[in-house]
């Protein structure tokens, strides 16, 4: 295989050559190349951490979302666009055809950020998804408009009898938008608009104001309702914003929304691991905007500093946390899957760290959170691969994961991108559908002199 020359390269030019060969080029020389600086990087407009983040910030972030596509790219069907769950990174060639329709939808917005970084060409970008929207309008089962959880990566066809998922379709219709909004191709237009208008989110909630988390065949609804506070709230925003089966505006005041305290800070939460605060807020934009309950970007910022603490405070029994090594959250571990957090303290905490957890929080806590992603990198080589930041490692026990998965790549590389240049938000924000969410849920500009209250 050629080595990429890099004599003259600037970083920016070397990243977008290699992911538009092809994706297949060699990581070796790409990283050491990375090392040189980079005089021609360009400062994006109006950052939302203008002030935060340095140019090296961006740097490393802008080498990040590079490793992150690649994912997304590499891993997903070219004849389907469905998107592995996860990969053996430690392997040659991982054989696993399981899909995640939540990891197809972080891999729609990717292809959006790819295109407007120059990681693949427009063309590209636009054949793939084009390719992945068809299969959802004519190959995937669904029902009503939502599709199963796990699909088949070739076929389409359900997996393990799972769930028709409403939070997993979710962020798969928040890929869809974002599609939609930054491409403007009319064939990516149609197709994207047939698979929104087809949710029957009415359908969801007939007999209630809280949305099920699901629904089987076999057994009809779950018993599980979205009630508390968590990643809900894209899913409320998406069905009040809904051109075709739009929600009643009280929904969004049936859910509680619990205050916690810890170190003497007060945040509204109910569920420790830290994607709760995360995943919503990659797509809709709470920035400067409240309803009537809550300042909820101000909220993340605060519960991302409490974990900080949590994490730190733990040090006397897991001597690798520090404020240079903290976050945990949903993942992999030694042991297999777990969900775990704090606080308060969830699941068997064991010195674990998840660098999602602290990337999908860059732009709440954008220095803290640079400290430990380069802790990570130049510390733990172990923990950083092909694709970024593998999805766990357990330093104390010198455990690494030999897996990537898909949704924490996806927070990954889209929480960098709104650090870095707010480009996802500033695409979805433009849609219809968001723009009505918000607006019926109630939300309104910050006043310059008032305080969040959380």
């Amino acid at each position: 295989m050629q080595r990429v020359p890099t004599k003259g390269l600037s970083r920016r030019r070397l990243l977008k050559g290699f992911l538009q060969g092809s994706l297949c080029l060699p990581l070796t020389p790409l990283l050491s190349a990375l090392d040189a600086p980079d005089q021609q990087h360009a400062k994006p407009a109006n950052p939302p951490s203008s002030s935060t983040l340095s140019d090296a910030d961006r740097d490393f972030l802008y080498e990040l979302e590079c490793l992150t596509f690649r994912y997304f790219w590499e891993q997903a069907n070219p004849a389907t666009g469905l998107v592995k769950d996860r990969c053996n990174v430690r392997t040659a060639t991982d054989n696993g055809v399981v899909a995640s329709i939540a990891a197809t939808g972080f891999g729609l917005t990717s292809l959006c950020i790819a295109e407007q970084e120059g990681f693949v060409l427009r063309d590209q970008a636009i054949e793939r998804v084009t390719t992945t929207l068809r299969s959802l309008w004519k190959k995937l089962p669904n029902h009503r408009g939502f599709f199963y959880h796990w699909a088949n990566i070739n076929t389409g066809e359900r997996i393990w009898d799972s769930e028709i998922s409403s939070v997993d379709t979710a962020i798969l219709l928040c890929g869809v938008l974002t599609c939609r909004e930054h491409f403007r191709d009319a064939e990516v237009t149609r197709l994207a608009s047939e698979v929104l208008n087809r949710v029957e989110w009415t359908w969801l909630s007939e007999d209630t104001t809280l949305l099920s988390h699901g629904w089987t065949p076999e057994f009809g609804f779950l018993p599980s309702r979205w009630d508390y506070y968590s990643e809900l709230m894209m899913m409320y925003l998406l069905a009040l914003g809904s051109s075709s089966h739009p929600l009643r505006p009280e929904t969004w005041n049936a859910w509680k929304r619990l205050t916690f305290e810890y170190d003497g800070l007060r945040y509204i939460g109910s569920f420790a691991p830290l994607f709760v605060h995360q995943y919503s807020q990659a797509w809709f934009d709470f920035r400067g905007k409240r309803d009537r309950y809550a300042d909820y970007f101000q909220n993340s910022v605060i519960a991302t500093d409490v974990h900080r603490r949590f994490c730190i405070e733990l040090a006397s029994q897991f001597p690798t946390y520090s404020d240079d090594l903290w976050g945990i959250t949903a993942s992999d571990s030694d042991k297999g899957y777990v969900i775990w957090g704090g606080p308060p303290a969830v699941g068997p905490i064991d010195g674990t760290v998840v660098p999602s957890a602290s990337a999908g929080s860059l732009p709440f806590l954008p220095q803290p959170t640079m400290r430990v992603l380069r802790t990570i990198q130049t510390r733990y080589k172990q923990a950083w691969c092909q694709y970024g930041f593998v999805n766990a490692f357990n330093p104390l026990k010198n455990w690494y994961d030999n897996d990537v998965v898909g949704i924490d790549t996806g927070i990954t590389m889209l929480m960098a991108e709104n650090a870095r240049t707010g480009f996802v938000w500033n695409t979805f924000m433009r849609t219809p559908e968001a723009k009505r969410g918000m607006e019926r849920a109630g939300f309104r500009p910050l006043a310059s002199t008032e305080t969040a209250e959380t």
